[in-house]
């Protein structure tokens, strides 16, 4: 038997993100690291060079259901 907890917990809400990382030449041997992180549900997309930029973006979807999440709780 499979058990659907998405079902249970109707309230429940949950965030897909699809990172890619590679690393790009920067000539005269030298490489750095880029990304591109999409939040599946929205679409909405988010190029970066650090990781500071990478959690700002999460934090914006994942920061705004914590507080939703606080809202339903009180």
């Amino acid at each position: 038997m499979v058990i659907n907890d998405d079902a249970d917990h109707p309230a429940h809400k949950s965030h897909l993100f699809m990172l890619r990382m590679w690393l790009e030449d920067l000539g005269s041997g030298q490489t750095d690291w880029r990304g591109k992180v999409q939040h599946v549900n929205s679409g909405e997309v988010r190029y970066f060079r650090d990781w500071q930029t990478l959690e700002s973006f999460l934090e914006g979807f994942l920061g705004t259901a914590n507080q939703e999440g606080k809202l339903s709780d009180g």
